[in-house]
């Protein structure tokens, strides 16, 4: 089921590629928002701003493996994209033990330092006990977390992103399911909502790793065959890491974000928890979109069809740029229709906190569209640190303009909605003005 990215219509073949991550992710979120309905309307607010705590937590955590996943990933395409199976097979070996060990240490660890964690973020007496609970369950789930992305990017780096989205929209389902049961019927708490996520994730993990092994034999590291270079080991060791890197600042980056929200309250928690499941559900096309126009470009750009790269660049530019755009309009509209999925109605104040973080953030979808188009063309031009450049821009000045603006009694919280959308545009400016000065100069593709 590999598919040629460097072949055929180019918006059509980005678009076919992209819509099975982009119906993959979606479904993920739904699962994220079926958790924090559930969670909010059976366990109250405070359950709610617990659980979203903790997935802040949990996704600086995970972004640790996505990253390393998606730079092994960005080495797969392009040797993929040259046809050299053989180098393929060998960066999948050296990845797989990398990655594998890297995740062992980091979940021992995580279990050692998880109270010195949780004071760091600031949380809250009245629901220290139910975020600790939750996110110690949660954590058993890491090396699930670590197989899924592995075996997902490793066969989207071959064209196929169809399969990872059956093995997810199944998990999905088997999340739902499990919530209800654990939470409502058997009355577990917010440990249950844990329970039925790391069910889930077993599932995936464990399921596509087996598809890979037995139904994708081309792909599989052969004894006989195997011939561990200098080159194959650096070459993953770039580029995961410097993916590694990059996710990891990301989402440090809004760790540190969380905490700041924390100091605001339960009531801010809240709102932050059920707006933030929203926001990334909203610009969560933009990003796949972005992911799948890497892997597009590390095709191309592997066998050195640079006019295709050009074109596939201004083709991207108008799909995600269209997107946002619209979707930042029914943002706008909809903001406390949408809050109240997650916060009854009579939780005026946390709805109003929440609505004001969606028009926020809603207005400015399109900075964040362009910027996840410029991290997956600096990955598939095997440039990924400026890739991570971009980032430190992006995510350094939301952080020091939260924590600046913030602590002032005239700005508040609004402080902090505000340098998110900054920080985008100004790593946007410095993407841009880089590639075109790079383009002119030939220094590209």
């Amino acid at each position: 089921m590999s598919k040629d990215l460097t072949q055929g219509n180019v918006t059509k073949t980005m678009l076919l590629f992209a819509l099975p991550m982009i119906l993959g992710n979606l479904l993920q979120q739904f699962y994220n928002i079926a958790d924090s309905f559930i969670v909010g309307r059976f366990l109250g607010s405070g359950a709610l701003a617990a659980a979203g705590s903790a997935y802040t937590l949990m996704t600086f955590l995970t972004s640790v493996i996505t990253g390393l996943c998606m730079g092994s990933g960005t080495v797969f395409s392009v040797w993929f994209g040259r046809k050299d199976m053989k180098e393929l097979r060998n960066s999948v070996a050296v990845s797989f033990v990398f990655i594998g060990s890297v995740t062992v240490i980091m979940n021992l660890l995580i279990f050692l330092l998880t109270d010195p964690i949780l004071h760091i973020l600031n949380v809250p007496d009245d629901i220290y006990g139910l975020m600790r609970e939750y996110v110690v369950i949660i954590f058993g789930g890491l090396f699930f977390t670590f197989l899924y992305n592995y075996f997902a990017f490793l066969l989207r780096a071959t064209g196929n992103s169809a399969v990872p989205l059956y093995f997810l929209g199944i998990a999905a389902v088997m999340n739902i399911i499990l919530d209800i049961l654990f939470v409502v019927t058997f009355k577990l708490g917010i440990g249950g909502a844990a329970l039925a996520t790391v069910i889930a994730q077993g599932f995936s993990g464990i399921g596509l790793g087996a598809y890979v092994w037995f139904r994708e034999p081309s792909l599989r590291p052969k004894k006989d065959g195997l011939h561990i270079t200098r080159k194959s080991i650096l070459g993953v060791m770039r580029h995961s890491s410097a993916a590694c890197v990059q996710q990891s600042v990301m989402n440090f980056g809004i760790l540190m974000i969380q905490g700041l929200v924390n100091s605001f309250g339960t009531a801010v928690m809240a709102a932050f928890a059920a707006a933030v499941k929203i926001d990334s559900f909203a610009y969560m096309p933009a990003q796949e979109f972005g992911n799948a126009f890497s892997l597009f470009i590390s095709q191309n750009h592997g066998c050195g069809k640079t006019a295709r790269v050009r074109e596939g660049i201004k083709k991207a530019v108008i799909v995600s740029g269209s997107f946002c755009l619209l979707v930042s309009a029914v943002i706008f509209v909809l903001a406390p229709l949408m809050m109240q999925i997650f916060i009854s109605a009579d939780e005026t104040e946390i709805i109003r906190i929440g609505t004001v973080y969606l028009r926020t953030e809603g207005s400015f979808y399109i900075g964040i569209g362009v910027l996840f188009l410029l991290y997956g063309f600096y990955r598939g031009i095997e440039k990924p640190e400026m890739s991570l450049m971009l980032t430190v821009i992006s995510l350094g000045t939301r952080v020091l303009l939260a924590y600046m603006t913030a602590p002032l009694p005239q700005v508040g919280v609004m402080g902090i909605w505000l340098a998110i959308p900054i920080g985008w545009i100004l790593a946007d400016i410095t993407g841009i003005v880089y590639l075109k000065r790079a383009f002119s100069k030939s220094k590209l593709c």
